[in-house]
């Protein structure tokens, strides 16, 4: 499930709930004052992974592996 950030437009209060797909356009209860008056925020996503060094690719034709795919 997707955790999705909200702000209370109440009370002010920011919040994060996780929810189905299916519930993501419904807004959440204010878990400090329960006001119904909730909205989305947009948020940033972070990502992490390998990066490709174009300066150490091989051009050599070899049956070696090199770690990448084929």
């Amino acid at each position: 499930m997707p955790l999705y950030e909200y702000q209370c437009n109440d009370c002010g209060e920011e919040f994060e709930k996780m929810l189905p797909f299916s519930q993501a356009n419904q807004s959440p209860e204010c878990p400090s004052c329960q006001g119904q008056d909730t909205r989305k925020k947009i948020s940033t996503i972070a990502s992490r992974g390998n990066s490709l060094n174009l300066t150490s690719v091989s051009t050599s034709s070899s049956c070696v592996s090199r770690g990448g795919f084929s």
